[in-house]
């Protein structure tokens, strides 16, 4: 019983990592129809540069607490959201009114844009993270010890995606971010900036991905310049468990796949994770294609 609940509790933070990817991959695809192929490289991005970053505080004699871990967090999320708006920019808003066919190449000339890019500033061997940033201590729970990192990390995520569901959906840029989803046509008509829109969801999805970066550098302690193919493809695969283009289905489908992985790599084999991550894919893919929450409609972006 003590490893079960070890193994839901880890589950329960690798799936909070893969729901905060997954939620970039959802917001775009339900505002363009457009499968980010990038996203999971600049996931990987915000990871190095928050080891880049790290490596500023320790120059600076200031390397401990919870401040400096959420410092990197947030200053990560930033640069990165910054990358995400000017890829929008030059490789994805001119090819706009183009087929999709066009926009999906654009999007994996960008992934492997970054991909080398960062191999090529960072080198191709695994960087690893510092330890001793966040607290290594645990906490009982009903008898048994969790890493207060695991705690933290489910928390942060958590705080996350609730912000950024509350500013989808209890805010004017939100109720115009879902305008937008609906009929970018009747947006423009009811006055909306329909680029604007659109950037800011290039702003927040590769803003919410830097974070998840961070948490794993965090978290495992070592990051590696292709690990966004991964991590990438187990999100979009937790976007259409929970349903593309549905921001609380993403939510779920990340957390379920983060469970899902963690039991099948204890009872099972750990060298059969990622198979059953994407045997997962393959049966929603049979049995249930728009998700468990369904695809994308009017009231769920």
């Amino acid at each position: 019983m003590e490893e079960l609940f070890q193994q839901l509790t880890n589950g329960l933070a690798v799936g909070a990592i893969y729901a905060l990817i997954a939620l970039g991959y959802t917001m775009v695809y339900g505002m363009l129809r457009l499968i980010n192929f990038a996203h999971g490289d600049l996931f990987t991005l915000g990871a190095y540069l928050g080891l880049t970053l790290l490596a500023a505080f320790a120059l600076e004699g200031k390397m401990n607490g919870l401040a400096v871990g959420g410092a990197l967090i947030v200053m990560s999320m930033g640069l990165v959201a910054l990358v995400g708006y000017l890829l929008e920019r030059i490789a994805y808003r001119p090819l706009r009114n183009s087929n999709r066919l066009t926009a999906v190449v654009s999007a994996l000339g960008a992934s492997i844009f970054f991909s080398n890019a960062i191999m090529l500033a960072y080198g191709a061997r695994s960087q690893v993270y510092p330890g001793g940033i966040l607290p290594t201590t645990a906490i009982a729970f009903f008898g048994v010890e969790i890493p207060l990192m695991r705690i933290l990390m489910f928390i942060g995520a958590i705080a996350l995606m609730l912000a950024l569901y509350w500013f989808i959906h209890r805010t004017r840029i939100g109720s115009a971010i879902r305008a937008v989803a609906i009929d970018q046509g009747a947006a423009k008509l009811m006055g909306i900036n329909v680029n604007s829109v659109i950037s800011l969801v290039f702003l927040i999805g590769p803003g919410l991905g830097a974070a998840g970066g961070v948490m794993v550098g965090l978290y495992y302690g070592e990051i590696r310049y292709d690990m966004g193919f991964s991590f990438g493809l187990k999100a979009f695969t937790a976007a259409i468990l929970g349903g593309i283009g549905n921001i609380p289905g993403a939510m779920l489908g990340g957390l379920l796949l983060g469970v899902i992985e963690a039991l099948g790599a204890a009872y099972i084999s750990i060298a059969w994770k990622d198979a059953i991550a994407f045997t997962v894919l393959i049966l929603i893919l049979i049995f249930r294609p728009t998700g468990l929450l369904g695809e994308r409609v009017a009231d769920k972006l």
